[in-house]
């Protein structure tokens, strides 16, 4: 393997599964692949894992690679590569990553957050190409986001930067699994779509007889897919949970406008394609958020990685300079 190679390996490094490709320098995955990660035995053993997802691509390409960007849970330190106490991998905990795996492969390789790396990969390569500020959101079971300026990602002191999940819109809110009250993430994502859902059908049988069917007439088995299946046959009470969401979603946006002025919003995630349909309602709404008068005018655009991102991601994090 060799640093001037002109592909990298992208790593993505979640509780139960390895997601690894081969990414060219444009950004276009040429092959990927998964394995199981082993996340509640030993530190060695999880490693062993990632050793295992690397080796099977590498085998099976016989490519050469300039480096290795990997995805892995925080919290973890980018500048060292350690991933410090995860939630998600209690295996790990000061695992110096980033050392192990160059040690290995004996290339340049880069440690980040899922949504700091899928930030810099739609910046390099994605829906954000030629734009110098940007705020990347992920949707889906959370909400992740990463800031990305003039193609760098925003670490901030302790790089711990870019925690725009946990913005919290309402101190009254519900409890999010961080500590605080009424974190966006908690709000939004798919399970408060999921209990928003439940919530009004229970209360209201008639009116989500259509979202009930789907989840097999259990009120407490509705989730946010069923929301999404019935929106897509015009139901009108998964358009009200949905509109629901975007407006929290319209005030969160306003306040990130007001804090760092982006010049293009992307949102990627399973709950973004289910409101891809609002994404203008959105831009309407956030002057009534901020006290930008030219937030509308702020591009907000899909992503262009879905699935992938974490895999593009990750090469993203090693695509130009060596770590």
């Amino acid at each position: 393997m060799t640093g001037n190679a002109r592909s990298v390996l992208g790593v993505d490094i979640g509780g139960t599964k390895i997601a690894v490709g081969i990414v060219d320098r444009a950004g276009k995955i040429l092959a990927q692949g998964r394995t199981p990660m082993v996340a509640n035995g030993t530190p060695e053993a999880a490693f062993d894992a990632v050793v295992r997802a690397i080796d099977s691509m590498l085998s099976t390409r016989g490519t050469e690679i300039g480096g290795i960007g990997i995805c892995a849970p925080g919290p973890l330190d980018p500048k060292s590569g350690v991933v410090l106490n995860p939630p998600n991998l209690p295996c790990w905990r000061n695992f110096p990553l980033a050392e192990k795996v160059r040690a290995k492969y004996s290339v340049p390789v880069r440690v980040d957050n899922d949504a700091n790396a899928a930030a810099l990969a739609e910046t390099l390569w994605g829906a954000a190409q030629g734009f110098r500020y940007v705020f990347y959101a992920t949707i889906g079971t959370g909400i992740g986001t990463g800031i990305v300026f003039d193609s760098a990602i925003y670490h901030g002191k302790t790089g711990s930067a870019g925690e725009g999940g946990h913005v919290s819109i309402d101190y009254h809110g519900p409890v999010c699994g961080c500590g605080k009250r009424g974190c966006i993430e908690i709000l939004a994502a798919g399970p408060a779509i999921g209990a928003r859902a439940r919530a009004k059908v229970a209360a209201e049988p008639l009116r989500g007889k259509t979202i009930l069917k789907l989840a097999g007439g259990n009120v407490s088995a509705i989730t946010s897919q069923h929301v999404r299946e019935a929106f897509e046959s015009d139901d009108p009470l998964a358009r009200e949970v949905l509109e629901e969401t975007v407006q929290l979603l319209t005030i969160w946006l306003g306040n990130i406008v007001d804090l760092l002025d982006p010049d293009v919003i992307v949102i990627g995630g399973g709950v973004a394609a289910m409101l891809r349909n609002f994404f203008d309602k959105i831009k309407c709404g956030m002057p009534d958020w901020c006290v930008n008068p030219r937030a509308s005018e702020i591009p907000l655009l899909m992503a262009h990685y879905g699935a992938d991102a974490g895999i593009a991601g990750g090469a993203a994090l090693c695509s130009r300079e060596p770590a």
